[in-house]
C-alpha cells in the first residue's frame, strides 16, 4: 500500500488534551439536604431536594467560563475528528487500489518468471544438442512443469495472503469510519448543549451543572485514534529468476547526454555529483534540467537486465528513457525513485507517481526490459525480491537506460552511482545475452 505520512493531526489530537489550566468551578457539597457554596447559601430546588445557594451570580460565572472553554476545546476537537474522518474514508479507498496494484504485480511478476523459466529450458536443451535424446527430453519437460506447478502454489499462497490483509485492513478501517462518526455525533450534540447552557441565566445554568461538565470531559478524553493497518508489503514476492543474470547487459554511459554537474568515471559505468558544472560542448541529447545521463545501448526488442550500485546515493532514480523523445520531458520515462531522509527510506514509482512500500534500504537495484511484453521490473538484487513492476507500458521506438541523482541546494554532495559488471558463470555452458542496437 502505498503509505501515506502521517497527518499532523494524528501527532497533536485533541483528544489527548487535559485542562490542567483552566479554572476550577466553586466547591458545591451537599450538607444534609442542603447544598452550600463557598460558605454562603440560598435555597432553591433540584432534583426534588430542598437546596440552598448563596451568590449564585458569582458560582454561575465561574461555570460559564469553564463551560465557554469546554466548548472551544471541543469544537476543535469535532473538527480534528471529521479531518480524521475524512483520512480514514480516503485510505479506504487508497487501499482498495493498493490492493489491486499489489495483485496485478504479483500476477505480472509470476508470467515473467514463466517466461523466463520456459526460456531458460529452452537454452538447457540447446547447450546439450550433441548428447540429446526423447529421454534427456521428457526429463526437461517434467523439471519444467514441477518447477511451474511449485510456482504457482508459491504465486497463489501470496495472493491468499494479501487478500486476507486487505479484508482486514479493509474491516479495521470500517470500525473506525464508525467509532469516529459516532464520536463526531457526540461531540455535535455536547458543543449544542453547551452553547445553550452559555445562554442560560444563572440559576438556570447551575442546575446540573456538574453533570454537564462530566458528561463534557469524558468527550474530551475520548482519543481520536486512526485505524492502524498491516502493511502491504509483508507480500512482497521473493525471489528471482536465474535468467536474469544471464540477461544481464553490460551498460555504460553516454558521455554526451550527462549534465553539467554529473563526473563520469574513465570506464563510463559510474557517476557522481560535482559541486560546480563542468564546461562541457552543447549537445542535443545533453540533460540541462536534472543531473542525469543516459546510457550509450538503446532497445528495441528483446529482454535486457542489468544492475546499479545505489548504495552511495541519497537521493537517485533508475529506469529506462524513450530516446527520441523531448529531452527533459516527464512524459517520456519509466522510474523507480529512492530517498533517504536521516533514517528514513522512501521509494517511488512513475508512471503514474505512486509511493512504493519497502521496509528496508535498498544497496543494489536490478532493472528488467522484456520490450515485447511491454513490461519493466525492478528488483532488490542484493534481497533478491520484486520492488515494482509496470506492465502494458505501449512501447514505441528505442528505449535506453537512465540514471539520475539530485543536486543538493546547499553543501557538498557526495552522491554516487555504479553500474556492476554482468555476472560471469564458470560454467561453460552459459548462453550469452542477446545484442542490443547502439
Amino acid at each position: 500500500m502505498s503509505k501515506r505520512p502521517r497527518s499532523q493531526l494524528e501527532q497533536d489530537t485533541p483528544g489527548a488534551v487535559r485542562c490542567e489550566t483552566r479554572p476550577q468551578p466553586p466547591q458545591l457539597f451537599r450538607s444534609g439536604d442542603r447544598m452550600e457554596v463557598c460558605g454562603h447559601s440560598l435555597q432553591f430546588q433540584e432534583h426534588g431536594s430542598p437546596l440552598v445557594v448563596n451568590e449564585v451570580p458569582e458560582a454561575a460565572e465561574n461555570y460559564r467560563k469553564l463551560f465557554q472553554e469546554m466548548l472551544d476545546t471541543l469544537k476543535e476537537k469535532l473538527q480534528a475528528a471529521k479531518i480524521i474522518l475524512g483520512d480514514e474514508q480516503e485510505r479506504m479507498v487508497m487501499m482498495q487500489k493498493e490492493e489491486q496494484n499489489f495483485k496485478e504485480m504479483i500476477e505480472s511478476e509470476y508470467r515473467i518468471r514463466i517466461r523466463l523459466m520456459t526460456k531458460e529450458n529452452g537454452m538447457n536443451l540447446r547447450s546439450v544438442q550433441g548428447r540429446f535424446n526423447l529421454n534427456l527430453r521428457q526429463a526437461s519437460q517434467n523439471q519444467l512443469m514441477e518447477f511451474a506447478t511449485n510456482l504457482k502454489e508459491k504465486f497463489q499462497e501470496t495472493l491468499q495472503r494479501l487478500n486476507f490483509l486487505g479484508r482486514e485492513n479493509m474491516k479495521k478501517l470500517k470500525e473506525s469510519e464508525v467509532r469516529l462518526s459516532e464520536q463526531i455525533c457526540s461531540l455535535q450534540q455536547i458543543t449544542v448543549e453547551l452553547e445553550k447552557k452559555c445562554r442560560q441565566p444563572a440559576s438556570v445554568l447551575l442546575q446540573n451543572a456538574k453533570y454537564a461538565l462530566e458528561r463534557s470531559e469524558s468527550l474530551l478524553y475520548q482519543f481520536l485514534q486512526p485505524a492502524q493497518i498491516t502493511d502491504l508489503s509483508l507480500c512482497q514476492i521473493t525471489g528471482m529468476s536465474k535468467m536474469l543474470k544471464v540477461l544481464q547487459r553490460p551498460i555504460t554511459l553516454d558521455p554526451r547526454t550527462a549534465h553539467p554537474y554529473l563526473v563520469l568515471s574513465e570506464d563510463l559505468r559510474s557517476l557522481r555529483l560535482r559541486n560546480v558544472q563542468r564546461g562541457v560542448p552543447g549537445h542535443p541529447e545533453r540533460f540541462d534540467f536534472s543531473a542525469t545521463v543516459l546510457g550509450v545501448q538503446s532497445f528495441t526488442s528483446g529482454q535486457h537486465y542489468w544492475e546499479v550500485d545505489v548504495g552511495k546515493a541519497a537521493q537517485w532514480q533508475l529506469g529506462v528513457h524513450r530516446s527520441s523523445a523531448v529531452r527533459n520531458s516527464s512524459g517520456n520515462k519509466v522510474l523507480l525513485t529512492g530517498s533517504l531522509m536521516g533514517t528514513d527510506h522512501t521509494f517511488w514509482a512513475f508512471p503514474p507517481f505512486r509511493r512504493v512500500s519497502l521496509r528496508e534500504q535498498v544497496h543494489r537495484v536490478g532493472v528488467f526490459l522484456d520490450y515485447e511484453y511491454e513490461q519493466i521490473s525492478f528488483y532488490d538484487a542484493a534481497k533478491s525480491s520484486l520492488i515494482y513492476n509496470f506492465s502494458y507500458l505501449a512501447f514505441q521506438g528505442a528505449l535506453r537506460p537512465i540514471f539520475s541523482l539530485s543536486i543538493s541546494s546547499g553543501g557538498v554532495n557526495s552522491d554516487s552511482l555504479s553500474i556492476c559488471l554482468p555476472y560471469v558463470s564458470p560454467c561453460n555452458d552459459t548462453v550469452s545475452p542477446q545484442p542490443s542496437s547502439v
